[in-house]
């Protein structure tokens, strides 16, 4: 696959809404359920994390939900 670009980059982030002054005032809230509803976003992300990581990168139990999501994602060797 082609290698990951600034327009990818930016492109994933227009899928990602932001959500102000959540969970209290001050606060800005990255909502990641829309960039997971979109297929070929979602894919991208995954051809990304695979060019851009390795398996000592893989997140581990303190990254939460998003680790939990996303951790089966990474390669295993």
């Amino acid at each position: 696959m082609a290698d990951f670009t600034t327009a990818d980059r930016d492109a994933l982030k227009k899928l990602i809404r932001e959500i102000p002054d959540f969970p209290k005032k001050g606060i800005l809230f990255y909502d990641i359920t829309t960039l997971l509803k979109d297929k070929l976003g979602f894919a991208r992300l995954i051809d990304a994390l695979s060019e851009t990581t390795s398996a000592r990168d893989r997140p581990s139990a303190r990254h939460g939900s998003r680790g939990f999501i996303f951790g089966p994602l990474w390669p295993t060797v």
